[in-house]
């Protein structure tokens, strides 16, 4: 049963009342989340994977289903791939010609009047050209066209067959041709062919470079795994190392930050220098000349690239210098609490390893929500509607039912038009309020995963307040503290985390329409709707990382003391206004030094694998694998190790934030009296010590 939480006396340990909060609350959640198990349900009901996966022919038929004429059809073949550049395909989404389910795609080039040509000398000829033919077509001398005008060389994208386009000598061509004649009597240029297939240079510019990247990937796959476990093992080593050399590791990365960067501007000046005195070199050749490349050695050869590096570093490095020196002191006050958060994190090892749960919990609300996406975007029926080429016909964009469209008088009143499937849709209040469901699909997701990241910063919080509010460490502290603290956020504290969370998903919800419109206003006119858009961003920008600041130090205090969301809010708030000083300075120069670790970890990592894929290392340079884009695994090594050891720190700043506010608490509660202990550890009473001393020496 819960009980009625009552006001804890200064007498009073922090966890030792523990009462159910925002009940409310906690009751809502239960029913969203079963609503979202029933939305999952319909959607899975009424949704079909296969119209996502297969593409759909014009009779509304999957190409490649099982127990269909087009099992062996897996791709989708257009007619008259010029009909694509009608401005239909912007309203209908959709080319109004016809789309046969192939087994493959043309490997010649061969238009309508090539085959009856042809088919005068050879009738084998017929027999390849009738596979891309509509069902049923098998008079190869019928005059007209049956609406196929082109056969194109191979080229499969995304399941559908494309013109293969290939530039020579700076000319676009297909076959080796410039022009064909498209059976109308008219010769047709391959540019009215690029238009036609919508940016089709770009989407094979784009399968190129995804072929050359997953090359890369299924080569060096073994290597960048590697990456990651090193990087693994040394943040655990670093963060086990901390308790017992904390100053020289942290000092050591301050200077060994600070020596990286001094040697980044040294060895940007001399390639600069180096580059401009090279007679003939591209010293004078900027960025925007070239414009991009997916080879990125070629900015390397442009002293410009080395110029904004050295800038930049050089900024990088004045700032890092002038922090330092103004926060001396304060740097070595952090270095007393990451050496307090680390003999914690000693003491609960188990800790290092929750965010393994929160990352597994993450994946199933991401997988989930993706599932219902995909299902709710594939549910309803095949549409059918009226497709014509002509520019002023009545019937046009018209519903239409497929097996009596022969027997209307559509194809009288606008010759060549076609009752084509169009898209998946319904008319029932369902198919109406796909959209809407769409978007609670993506509000409830946002809420779970802030509840999921609030729920791992309530567990740590509790079990590392468990070792602060120890009196003896550590026999004074709990077994399990971890399990003990998880079982209190979810037995007492679940309508607190969810109100806080559903905070936080409202805003962030916001903020995605907010780039929606910003997204659609890109080629507006209004310059004062962008101004008031970017306005909003700006601020909703702000709000979200407050409340999520606020969030956090409401979780520690929830934690602490088993409080309601707001009153742990508040209580966190007014506890950080009082010791503002301490907050701005302690607290942020702490986040700087972990994160100054994980840049360093991070970076170390990234520059051995910069050595080992350029093979600059002759010991191993045998093994080095082939790469067409020596980059790929150098940046997925760098962004994998950076997420590690984020994940590792991460588990270490929720400690020192914990104990900084439990430090700031036990000050205000307590005044080191017999009857009135601290329950701060010998090591952070001296430092007190020494601040307090410093204080009165300065005043005197």
């Amino acid at each position: 049963n819960c009980q009625s939480s009552s006001q804890i006396t200064p007498k009073q340990l922090p966890l030792s009342q523990l009462a159910c909060t925002d009940v409310l609350c906690c009751v809502i959640f239960v029913i969203v989340i079963l609503g979202y198990i029933a939305l999952g349900t319909v959607a899975w009901i009424h949704g079909d994977t296969r119209k996502v996966v297969y593409p759909t022919d014009s009779h509304g038929q999957f190409c490649g289903q099982q127990g269909t004429p087009n099992a062996n059809k897996a791709i989708l073949f257009y007619f008259n791939i010029l009909q694509c550049a009608n401005p239909a395909v912007l309203i209908n989404l959709q080319c109004p010609t016809t789309q046969l389910c192939v087994s493959k795609c043309p490997d010649r080039f061969a238009t309508y009047l090539d085959m009856q040509y042809n088919y005068r000398y050879n009738n084998s000829y017929w027999e390849y050209y009738r596979q891309f033919c509509k069902p049923g077509f098998d008079n190869p001398r019928k005059v007209q066209r049956p609406d196929a005008s082109n056969h194109l060389i191979k080229s499969l994208i995304l399941q559908r067959c494309f013109p293969d386009f290939i530039t020579r000598n700076g000319t676009l061509t297909v076959a080796n041709k410039t022009d064909f004649k498209d059976g109308l009597g008219k010769t047709r240029s391959v540019i009215d062919l690029r238009d036609a297939a919508n940016g089709i240079t770009s989407l094979l510019d784009a399968k190129e470079v995804g072929m050359k990247i997953f090359e890369d990937y299924a080569s060096s796959w073994y290597w960048i795994l590697l990456g990651l476990v090193i990087t693994m093992v040394v943040s655990l080593a670093f963060i086990l190392l901390l308790r017992f050399t904390a100053g020289v590791l942290l000092w050591l990365i301050i200077f060994g930050v600070i020596a990286v960067v001094g040697y980044g501007i040294w060895h940007c000046y001399w390639e600069f220098s180096t580059l401009r005195g090279k007679p003939h070199s591209d010293g004078d050749v900027t960025i925007s000349d070239i414009g991009f490349q997916t080879d990125f050695r070629v900015y390397l050869q442009l002293s410009q690239t080395w110029l904004i590096l050295m800038i930049s570093l050089s900024v990088i490095e004045a700032v890092i210098i002038v922090i330092l020196i103004f926060l001396r002191r304060r740097v070595r006050i952090a270095i007393a609490l990451l050496k307090e958060g680390s003999r914690a994190i000693g003491y609960i090892m188990s800790t290092l390893f929750y965010p393994i749960i929160t990352f597994v919990l993450l994946a199933i609300c991401i997988a989930y929500w993706a599932v219902i996406a995909v299902f709710l975007a594939s549910s309803g029926d095949a549409v059918y509607k009226v497709m014509s080429t002509q520019d002023k016909c009545m019937y046009a964009n018209l519903t239409c039912d497929p097996e009596m469209f022969s027997q209307t008088n559509v194809t009288m009143v606008c010759p060549g038009s076609q009752c084509t499937f169009a898209f998946y849709g319904g008319e029932s209040l369902y198919h109406h309020y796909i959209f809407v469901l769409q978007l609670c699909n993506l509000l409830v997701f946002l809420w779970l995963v802030n509840f999921t990241i609030a729920l791992g910063q309530c567990t740590l919080a509790g079990a590392f307040a468990s070792y602060y509010w120890a009196l003896r460490k550590p026999q004074d502290i709990p077994s399990c503290p971890l399990f003990s603290s998880f079982s209190r956020a979810v037995r007492y504290h679940t309508g607190s985390l969810a109100f806080g969370s559903l905070i936080l998903a409202f805003v962030q919800m916001f903020r995605i329409v907010l780039e929606y419109l910003d997204h659609k206003l890109k080629g507006a006119h209004n310059a004062f709707a962008r101004f008031l858009i970017c306005c909003l961003k700006c601020c909703f920008w702000c709000l979200e990382h407050f409340i999520k600041f606020m969030n956090r130090n409401a979780y520690i205090m929830m934690a602490i003391y088993g409080k309601s969301f707001c009153t742990s809010a508040k209580d966190a708030f007014f506890l950080l206004m009082r010791n503002v000083v301490r907050v701005a300075v302690l607290d942020k120069v702490t986040d700087f030094l972990l994160f100054l670790g994980k840049v360093l970890i991070s970076g170390s990592v990234g520059v051995l694998a910069f050595f080992f894929f350029t093979r600059k290392i002759p010991v191993i340079q045998e093994e080095v694998p082939s790469l067409n884009y020596y980059w790929v695994p150098l940046l997925t090594v760098i962004f994998g190790s950076y997420l590690i050891a984020h994940g590792f720190f991460n588990v270490y700043a929720m400690c020192v934030d914990t104990l900084f506010l439990c430090f700031c608490e036990d000050l205000e509660r307590n005044d080191g009296s017999p009857l009135k202990p601290f329950y701060m550890s010998p090591q952070l009473h001296r430092i007190l010590r020494r601040e307090q001393g410093s204080k009165l020496y300065a005043s005197s």
